[in-house]
């Protein structure tokens, strides 16, 4: 008996052996696929050499929709007590996520001079939406600005230099009258300007307003200046590149049609994200430029795109998993890399001093327009309670560009309907 005992624990000792001393940590990764192109295989092969370069880490992708779908999933995830560890959501969402107690501040984790460094590194313009009471709580990874794309040869058709974009309201004006084209019958066939309506309205919104010297938001997102004479006279100017000077598609202009319609030459200049840049580039049949927002009192546009969050209810060890995988994202290389596969703008300077980003930008200057408007950029409008005052100003918005309301009581209304939304926050 006493030999049998001794042999099974033997072999419950060699068992023991042979058992793996740590289980892996699972990352869940919510990603928001907005924007065409082959990004889910590229943010695959990012969690398949991430998870292989980090064996006791299993990032899994779930690509959870638009950035409005993902956001949702994500919140009802949280509130039933199964959230993801970490999402790429809008940057705009900071807010609601922090008034949800949804995610924790990224400052928890850089304890090291180098984790340090690292979130300090980024460009600054991008931390605006992020860093809110005096912590960070999500880095950019998936961010952008708005562009404006132009057809180099409808200038050349029109008559004007193909290698000058409009630089200001007036420019805009005068040239899209020479680019809007119309058939015998007076049908339009190509637009001088397209700026899209749908999907972001107060975004696009908000390179009007930049450029007019005036902010939608305060920075404690618990205030809004929609009723501001400087708001509507920007609201003014959209309408009426429409209404009154015919260079724009009337009522609402499809956010998700509008590099096509460029594409396939039914607007000669149209505003959209640098996340189209890589796209247009590859389909667009036609040279074509890429430029600033055009000017009016100043330059200027938002911010716009996702941040990286980690989630409140993840255990520590998620949490620190998922941090790590924040920082193998955001690294100077693979940032520019990133940048090069989608147009996206690439999260920090020292992406712009590795040598595939020096080699791409000689060879294509228009990937450098974005990073250079960010020293013009503002933080892109976010308040608490982000959606349903978003919404407002949207509706107004779209009631003004479709002519049932003017712009004063388009941005009157909205101005009323988000006081009443962010009183119990002052």
């Amino acid at each position: 008996m006493k030999k049998l005992l001794g042999a099974l624990s033997v072999a419950a000792t060699g068992l023991c052996l042979t058992t793996p001393a740590s289980a892996q940590t699972e990352v869940t990764f919510y990603f928001p696929v907005a924007v065409g192109g082959p990004i889910t295989k590229t943010i695959d092969g990012y969690a398949a050499d991430f998870n292989k370069e980090n064996p006791d880490i299993k990032v899994t992708p779930v690509y959870a929709g638009t950035y409005q779908e993902t956001i949702v999933k994500a919140l009802t995830a949280h509130k039933s007590g199964t959230p993801p560890t970490a999402a790429i959501l809008l940057s705009t969402d900071t807010f609601t996520l922090i008034d949800e107690d949804a995610v924790v501040p990224i400052d928890n984790f850089a304890t090291s001079d180098a984790d340090r460094k690292w979130l300090d590194g980024f460009f600054p313009a991008f931390m605006a939406n992020g860093q809110i009471g005096g912590k960070t709580w999500g880095v950019p990874f998936q961010r952008s600005t708005v562009v404006m794309y132009w057809n180099k040869e409808a200038f050349k058709q029109a008559g004007l230099d193909p290698e000058k974009a409009p630089a200001n309201w007036d420019e805009m004006v005068s040239m899209g009258k020479k680019l809007t084209r119309r058939d015998a019958n007076g049908n339009v066939t190509q637009w001088g300007i397209q700026v899209p309506s749908s999907g972001f309205p107060y975004w696009l919104f908000q390179c009007f307003t930049t450029p007019n010297d005036v902010l939608l938001a305060n920075s404690e997102g618990n205030q809004v200046t929609f009723d501001d004479v400087k708001v509507i006279e920007s609201l003014q100017y959209w309408m009426d590149l429409s209404q009154k000077y015919k260079i724009h598609p009337p009522g609402v202009v499809q956010w998700g049609t509008t590099p096509r319609d460029f594409m396939e030459g039914k607007a000669a200049m149209i505003w959209t994200t640098t996340g189209n840049l890589t796209n247009i580039r590859n389909n667009a049949p036609f040279d074509f430029g890429v430029a600033m927002i055009p000017a009016n009192l100043r330059n200027g546009s938002p911010t716009g795109g996702g941040n990286f969050y980690i989630f409140k209810q993840a255990s520590e060890a998620e949490q620190k998993a998922a941090f790590e995988f924040s920082k193998w994202l955001t690294q100077p290389e693979r940032a520019a890399q990133w940048s090069i596969d989608t147009g996206y703008v690439a999260v920090s300077p020292a992406a712009y001093e590795t040598e595939a980003l020096k080699t791409y930008a000689a060879e294509f200057p228009p990937a450098l327009v974005a990073r250079d408007q960010l020293e013009y950029s503002v933080a892109e409008f976010s308040t608490h309670d982000n959606q349903r005052v978003t919404k407002a100003l949207n509706d107004g918005l779209q009631a003004a560009l479709t002519g049932s309301k003017t712009a004063q009581q388009a941005m009157q209304d909205a101005q009323a309907e988000a006081n009443r939304i962010l009183r119990t926050y002052r």
